[in-house]
């Protein structure tokens, strides 16, 4: 008997950093997180990380084994074209307890030239933000490969850098190309493409329990780095109450936020794609084909190409954040 689809929730794989902290535990409410919990991928076709589904008919089967066999009906007519069996999103969230390192992602051309890689671009949303808690995106200036280089081998590449405060509810997006980092005391949701290929540029002279440096990949980053300033790459959007705000529309994906408090209806009837719900506050119960799924704080929900739409039914309030390609 062939089983069908339905709106799908994924076991999330835990990466313990060196940067990590407790809040995916203690604000996002994951249970048996390791210590120094930095990332919860929540839904990955990555290499060795690929996402299992946590319950149903399904429950087990990895994403890959998903789209073998549902191809089209689970990703999208564009996307199973495009793709493949490869899932093009990486959702994540990351908890800073200290700076992450400085770093940079190649695009599409030279992650496929050196890695055989998606390239990454990438967006930020900030879920919870301490007081005075700061990101860098970019450089304060246009700057020269010369210049980028001088700055690193002497200690002071943070002088060229656009750092920039952060609070909760804040949006970055972060094209391949531009070096960045997220400072200590975030906690953020972050959707890219499918890659995990990170130049680091700088560390902060950090070393490991066994007093070791972790590698930096410089030579790698000086091809790879967009030069060019970058002013202010906050998105602005104006949140509105029971509405579909856009907060990124790029060729890899787009972004919407949804605050609700009442019933809410969904529509997908043009919509060729997957789609991901990722609940940042609150709860809701979401009917979708035919299903009806609990999604609170912190859980994430992949709905199949061929879900046509869904009812919110908030539990108080909800905030949504919507992905799909």
């Amino acid at each position: 008997m062939m089983i069908e689809l339905y709106p799908l929730k994924f076991h999330p794989v835990f990466k313990e950093k060196i940067w990590g902290g407790s809040k995916i535990k203690q604000v996002l409410g994951k249970n048996d997180v390791p210590a120094n919990c930095g990332e919860s991928w929540e839904i990955s076709g990555v290499g060795g990380n690929v996402s299992l589904v946590k319950e149903g008919a399904l429950k087990d089967k990895s994403l890959t084994q998903l789209i073998d066999t549902f191809k089209a009906d689970l990703v999208g007519e564009a996307n199973f074209s495009r793709y493949g069996n490869e899932f093009p999103l990486l959702i994540k969230f990351l908890d800073a307890n200290d700076d992450l390192s400085i770093q940079v992602h190649p695009n599409d051309e030279l992650a496929k030239q050196r890695h055989n890689s998606l390239g990454k671009t990438e967006m930020w949303y900030v879920v919870q933000a301490d007081e005075n808690a700061k990101l860098i995106s970019g450089f304060s200036k246009t700057t020269e490969k010369a210049e980028f280089s001088e700055k690193v081998t002497t200690g002071k590449l943070t002088e060229i850098l656009n750092i920039e405060e952060a609070n909760q509810g804040d949006t970055f997006f972060i094209p391949a190309g531009r070096v960045h980092t997220i400072g200590k005391g975030l906690l953020i949701a972050e959707i890219q493409q499918t890659s995990d290929v990170t130049y680091r540029i700088y560390d902060f002279d950090r070393t490991d329990t066994k007093g070791n440096k972790r590698e930096l990949h410089i030579d790698e980053a000086l091809d790879a780095i967009d030069y060019g300033e970058i002013n202010d790459s906050k998105v602005r959007y104006t949140p509105q109450d029971q509405q579909v705000v856009t907060l990124v529309n790029s060729e890899y994906f787009t972004t919407n936020k949804m605050t609700l408090s009442e019933n809410y209806e969904r529509s997908y009837q043009s919509l060729d794609s997957f789609k991901i719900l990722i609940c940042i506050d609150g709860a809701a119960e979401i009917d979708c084909m035919g299903q009806l799924v609990q999604l609170e704080k912190g859980e994430t929900c992949l709905l199949p190409a061929i879900c046509d739409g869904f009812k919110a039914e908030p539990k108080g309030s909800v905030t949504l954040l919507e992905s799909y390609t």
